[in-house]
């Protein structure tokens, strides 16, 4: 296991270089003078360009600036924004709102899906099982901006059942979850979708007739069986999609006004500060990065059969 653990984390090293060194070129060498827009509607002046540029080695060739910031990296420093606040000490103030909004997302798509998605599977053909498919399929055709604002306006403004936006900067989970359910809606409609046609699948298995042929009750056969091996490409997205929530979340927490690090790559965006954007999302690779070798390690725990020597 250790060793498995070993040869994962060397095997990150050059998907975090590569992703790092794209979205670093894609940020600073998009055409456009990176101190634009720093000093409100007029041009900053050429003393306080030639500072920043010298600050954040835009005067460098790409390679050498990106070398200079990957050193900083390797120290845990994420750098600066153009406004000198250090983008590790925002995100880290973020990260909980965000953290905590995937999470609710991450519980109420594994539950809600897995549960929906075992009820189409044992009742293939019924109408419970059209229901599920109909409506997971309007989930997916519907971008999530617009199953965000209707729940907003009619959860939120019309009946009063949750906040319409979330305005304080350490949100309750009550304030949360309305916007839990949105960020969850589209990868509850697959988790849904993806259980029951595996489990659907392994219930006309021989291993799970023998079972039952032996006695065993459908609940027992299905629940130790069937579920059990169906289960392991649904824990592969899920896990995956964390990565995924915490990224997605940008279009929810503009929506909900919810203050996390989708708020803060959106208004990095558009104040143009690309050295807190590439910040950021540096910091979403890394974290994608340790819930897929978390994911992996899950395999054994759900499969005996796979071995993580």
């Amino acid at each position: 296991m250790g060793t498995y653990v070993l040869r994962r984390l060397l095997q990150m090293i050059p998907v975090v270089l590569g992703a790092t060194f794209l979205i670093y070129a894609m940020v600073f060498e998009l055409p456009g003078d990176p101190s634009a827009g720093k000093c409100g509607d007029r041009a900053c002046p050429p003393a306080v360009v030639a500072e920043i540029r010298q600050q954040y080695n835009l005067d460098d060739p790409l390679p050498v600036a990106y070398g200079k910031y990957l050193g900083q990296l390797a120290q845990g420093d994420l750098g600066e924004n153009t406004y000198g606040v250090p983008v590790a000490e925002e995100l880290g103030r973020r990260y909980q709102i965000t953290g905590k909004l995937a999470l609710m997302a991450l519980v109420i798509e594994a539950v809600i899906g897995i549960a929906a998605g075992v009820l189409a599977a044992i009742r293939k053909g019924s109408f419970l099982d059209q229901l599920v498919l109909l409506s997971t399929l309007v989930v997916i055709s519907v971008p999530v901006f617009v199953i965000g604002m209707l729940a907003q306006f009619y959860l939120g403004v019309r009946w009063g059942w949750f906040p319409v936006t979330v305005t304080t900067r350490n949100p309750s989970m009550y304030q949360l979850l309305l916007p839990a359910f949105v960020l969850a809606s589209l990868s509850l409609a697959y988790v849904a979708r993806l259980t029951r046609t595996n489990l659907a699948e392994n219930l006309r298995a021989d291993y799970v007739r023998t079972a039952k042929a032996k006695g065993l009750s459908q609940g027992r056969a299905i629940g130790l069986h069937a579920l059990r091996n169906s289960m392991i490409p649904v824990i592969t997205f899920i896990g995956y999609d964390f990565g995924a929530l915490l990224g997605g979340a940008i279009v929810t927490e503009r929506i909900f006004n919810i203050q996390g690090v989708g708020g803060y790559i959106f208004q990095s965006i558009n104040l143009r500060d690309g050295f807190a954007v590439v910040g950021a999302v540096t910091a979403l690779v890394i974290v994608y990065l340790v819930v897929n070798l978390i994911v992996d390690l899950l395999y054994g725990v759900l499969d005996p059969r796979i071995s993580h020597d």
